[in-house]
């Protein structure tokens, strides 16, 4: 058995749990969530938790068992507490703002740079240099935090861009760094 696979899912009061024609649908107080799930994985609703069931032993349904039950506890997550990616800005000059619910971000270049969210995510922009992706769907709000950050990411020898709050950036040291160099 899976190890992930066999946790029970709990459902928090006010989360509904619905099945249907190879659907999960999560209704909570953030919104609903639907995915799409193999065909061979049965998914069991009793006393406030979600179960996944594989019908084998064979690689596809092993492989196919963990991710399940992972998405739907995702799901389960993200419509009770939502889903947040925050981005730090670091250069001299580089901000960001925000117009309506579009992200304006000035990483110099000779123009500012909007991003349109997509349907279910928002941009929060705590200060000019701290930004945060918030939505209910975990893989939307990372996918568009990692396009945000792809227009501008972080160099190595200054450390200017745009990086994830908690990411550590290996610095290099540049001509000047170097030691020991023969005259």
């Amino acid at each position: 058995m899976s190890r992930i696979g066999r946790i029970p899912i709990k459902v928090p009061t006010g989360v509904d749990v619905t099945l249907g024609d190879g659907e999960v649908a999560v209704k909570g107080p953030k919104g609903v969530l639907r995915q799409r799930i193999p065909g061979e994985m049965a998914i069991t609703i009793q006393s406030g938790e979600v179960l996944v069931t594989r019908p084998g032993d064979d690689k596809q349904s092993r492989s196919l068992h963990g991710l399940t039950r992972t998405l739907i506890a995702n799901m389960v997550e993200g419509v009770t507490n939502g889903y947040r990616k925050t981005l730090e800005i670091s250069g001299v000059g580089y901000r960001a703002g925000r117009m309506g619910n579009r992200l304006t971000l000035q990483v110099g270049f000779s123009h500012p740079v909007e991003v349109v969210p997509p349907e279910g995510v928002a941009f929060e922009v705590e200060t000019p240099t701290r930004v945060h992706v918030v939505g209910i769907d975990k893989a939307l709000v990372g996918d568009t935090a990692a396009r945000v950050r792809k227009i501008r990411p972080p160099e190595p020898y200054l450390g200017k861009g745009i990086r994830y709050a908690n990411e550590r950036i290996r610095r290099k040291a540049g001509k000047a760094g170097k030691v020991g160099a023969k005259k």
